[in-house]
């Protein structure tokens, strides 16, 4: 069942629940009370920000080489809103180590000027760790996380595929709930699930905004739906949409052709302006959806992947260039 009440400004789930109970013993309609609590937190952000109270931050996996308060120190001097943590195998924050080291970053954000924004996990069933990072994001108030993923194998069985999914994201959207995080399902091109928006529509649907949320990029989807299948995924998906990844990519002539004598071809994570993906009218599209919540960007410059090999304090040039371009399309 939908909820008109976009996920980005909504109510934590026990305010939710408490706020309606309220109005229903007091005779009042829900969805009028849900309605002004929208347009006044719509108001206090658009405060915040000149450019409609967007929050602007940067993912953690390029600067794992840092320690967590100068990254926050580089975020603040980057002038953005604060941190998509890694909290996962190999991550900034090792699941096992969260109760102890999510506070300690979380302190280090505010003595720095920005905060925890939401974090990225690998949370893909609501085993012990994924309860330990919930129960330790919730007492950090902490509202979202990006969860793990699922992947597409074999060929043949998608249909049954989905449904399994849905399942999976189901029980850990049960557990999250319990502690009043909003698991959002993130869109990741090639062997995954879901690899483009419209399947992610087809996952979550079932599930209110409330439950679950839609972690939308603006590489991977135009990668998979590069001439209107993001904007279409955009639009099925608009009353979950929770986060949203800023990053750009190009095709690139690979090495060599295959054993089928066809060229390869290869992509690589580019600087935003310089990019296939429209990003100027992914943003429009956000725009008129209504969206004004959390933007990441992912400055995804070292390795085989990116374009170039950037150092770290490279990536932190390159996503400040990033960062004011980004800025741009919101005045």
């Amino acid at each position: 069942m939908r909820n008109a009440l976009p996920p980005h400004n909504r109510l934590p789930r026990r305010d939710f629940l408490k706020q309606a109970s309220l109005q229903v013993l007091a005779g009042t309609a829900v969805v009028s009370g849900l309605q002004s609590q929208q347009t006044l937190q719509a108001g206090v952000e658009k405060k915040a920000k000149p450019g409609g109270g967007y929050q602007l931050g940067a993912f953690t996996k390029s600067f794992q080489d840092m320690p967590l308060p100068e990254v926050c120190r580089a975020f603040k001097a980057l002038d953005l809103d604060g941190l998509d943590l890694t909290v996962r195998p190999n991550g900034h924050i090792l699941p096992e180590n969260v109760e102890k080291e999510l506070p300690q970053a979380c302190a280090a954000a505010k003595d720095a000027g920005v905060k925890i924004l939401f974090l990225t996990t690998m949370i893909d069933e609501p085993d012990q760790n994924a309860e330990r990072i919930l129960a330790t994001a919730q007492e950090q108030g902490i509202d979202r996380i990006k969860i793990g993923y699922y992947r597409y194998k074999p060929f043949g069985t998608l249909a049954e595929q989905l449904k399994e999914t849905t399942k999976k994201i189901g029980k850990v959207a049960k557990l999250a709930n319990k502690y009043d995080v909003l698991p959002c399902v993130h869109v990741h091109s090639n062997d995954f699930l879901p690899s483009h928006g419209t399947q992610l529509y087809q996952l979550i649907q079932d599930f209110s905004p409330q439950e679950v949320g839609a972690y939308v990029d603006m590489l991977h989807m135009v990668k998979e739906g590069s001439g209107d299948g993001w904007r279409q995924g955009l639009d099925l998906l608009a009353p979950w949409i929770a986060l949203c990844a800023v990053k750009n990519f190009s095709w690139e002539r690979g090495e060599g052709r295959d054993k089928q004598g066809h060229q390869k071809w290869e992509v690589k994570t580019v600087p935003v302006a310089d990019g296939i993906s429209p990003i100027p009218q992914y943003v429009d599209a956000l725009r008129k959806l209504g969206y004004a919540g959390t933007f990441s960007l992912h400055s995804e410059y070292k390795g085989r992947h990116s374009w170039k090999e950037l150092s770290t304090q490279e990536c932190l040039a390159q996503t400040a260039v990033d960062a004011k371009y980004f800025r741009s399309l919101w005045q």
